[in-house]
């Protein structure tokens, strides 16, 4: 009779469940590590309870928070740090000279030219000299209150994808934006509005356009909401010809069919979340309209902002920036304002200064900077700074350089600026630096991924510990990467 398993296969069963005993000593080992004093790098994820009656019920952090919100205004198209906040005296020094290690320097869009100092004038600003241009004259008297970051780097030199990571901390697309981290996370502490709402310009959408605010592989319910002072939300209110009295049955129907169904399924997680979602959008109609309803605020205020202005693009940025403070008043905790679209292409209704910096600057400013530096003014005196985290942002910077026969300088992701103000970090306070002509970070480099990292810790979050679990890997917002900005936090 031939034997059930010869030697050869008896030997290989044996070696099979002895790798798996080990297998088996090893996770119970390194789960007791991670109980008890694990390594940074071997800690346990962080997914918070979902009810799923209400999903955007308010969680605690993982620890005490400096901050409970987070504005975020997104100069969209690259705003040159160069012509705003990264003074080099050298490279006006140096003005119509080759880059030093430049020669046949191709970035994106081609060849590049000589060393060109701002068309701006550069001054120390505030009490604390900080140098800042003429380009934006409101934001630079306001330095007192920022936390700069010179020496950001980003992985793409390509709009869509730079802007993807900023906004989602990875350059495809797919992946949830940092506004829905912190809905997932957190939940909200207004019960009638969005936990996270972005602000498109007036002008238009960004180059990502929903990547911004898209809950990627979280669930649906953590997206941001898309609306502005002149956008109302979509679908809001009931079609034309429903009268109130049809459209409030129509509602108390389907709730009593959906709860009846619920109660019969009690583990029908999206049945409930859709429940909540219904609910929450009754209870927008009415406070949404009042949010957006900018006519109860003062004529003192509406001037500082410029909300009048005879610029309409202006005003229609100034009247998003007022939405935006009421939004953060309102408890909503998330806001993301975008300045620059690019419905009306390059360079023309963004930052994007390929060809014409100077020209098209010069119409871009005067849009963002009396009512973004307005915002700060008012965020401070309601007291909304001491709790709300601000990050003044774009996707890249921009080269020292001229494009070789244009007036304009080419993208630039290995150095650039921008800032912090608000809860939780050192103002006025610099970090990091470019060369001496603003090219690449030299000192105190930082990723998005750090900026990420340090955006979580100042709400309360373990950034390499909030997760989502989605195809078998333990997703996070800073992928495997980034450190939170420690010289930065006061």
């Amino acid at each position: 009779m031939k034997p059930s398993m010869d030697r050869r296969h008896f030997l290989a069963f044996g070696g099979n469940g002895l790798a798996q005993i080990a297998l088996a000593a090893l996770l119970a080992e390194k789960a007791q590590g991670a109980g008890a004093g694990a390594r940074d790098d071997d800690v346990l994820p962080i997914r918070p309870v979902i009810d799923p009656t209400a999903p955007l019920r308010a969680r605690p952090p993982h620890f005490t928070p400096r901050a409970k919100r987070v504005l975020v205004i997104f100069c969209s198209g690259a705003l040159s740090q160069l012509d705003t906040f990264d003074w080099k005296p050298e490279l006006a020094k140096r003005d119509g000279m080759p880059l030093p290690g430049g020669a046949g320097l191709v970035t994106f869009q081609g060849e590049q030219g000589n060393l060109t100092r701002s068309p701006w004038n550069f001054a120390p600003r505030g009490e604390c000299g900080k140098w800042a241009s003429d380009l934006l004259p409101e934001l630079a008297r306001r330095v007192d209150r920022m936390c700069f970051l010179h020496g950001m780097v980003a992985k793409s030199n390509t709009h869509g994808p730079g802007e993807n990571q900023m906004s989602t901390g990875f350059t495809l697309e797919g992946f949830p934006g940092m506004g829905a981290w912190v809905s997932y996370a957190l939940g909200s502490e207004c019960a009638d509005l969005p936990a996270f709402v972005a602000i498109p310009d007036p002008r238009g959408l960004p180059q990502s356009m929903g990547n911004h605010w898209g809950a990627g592989f979280l669930p649906a319910v953590f997206q941001g909401t898309p609306f502005g002072a002149n956008r109302p939300i979509e679908h809001l209110a009931p079609p034309a010809g429903l009268d109130d009295a049809s459209d409030r049955a129509a509602r108390e129907l389907t709730r009593a069919l959906d709860l009846q169904r619920l109660t019969r399924f009690p583990g029908d997680s999206e049945l409930a979340a859709r429940i909540a979602s219904f609910e929450l959008a009754a209870r927008m109609q009415l406070k949404a309209a009042a949010i957006g309803d900018l006519a109860s605020e003062s004529p003192a205020t509406r001037a500082a902002y410029g909300c009048d202005d005879m610029n309409p693009l202006k005003a229609g940025f100034a009247r998003n920036c007022v939405l935006a403070r009421r939004l953060l008043e309102a408890g909503v905790r998330f806001v993301q304002l975008f300045n620059g679209s690019y419905a009306m292409g390059e360079g023309v209704g963004n930052w994007d200064g390929h060809k014409y910096l100077a020209q098209q600057y010069a119409i871009h400013a005067p849009i963002l900077d009396q009512p973004a530096a307005a915002l700060l003014d008012d965020l401070a005196q309601r007291g909304l700074l001491d709790d709300t985290l601000v990050l003044f942002t774009t996707e890249f910077g921009r080269m020292p350089t001229f494009q070789k026969d244009a007036s304009g300088r080419d993208h630039n992701p290995k150095g650039f600026t921008v800032w912090f103000a608000g809860a939780g970090v050192k103002a006025p306070f610099s970090y990091g630096a470019t060369d001496e002509f603003g090219w690449k970070a030299v000192d105190g480099a930082t990723t998005v991924y750090d900026l990420h990292a340090t955006l979580l810790h100042l709400l309360g979050l373990d950034h390499k510990r909030l997760s989502w679990y989605h195809n078998g890997i333990e997703r996070r917002l800073t992928d495997v990467h980034g450190e939170v900005i420690r010289a930065i936090l006061a």
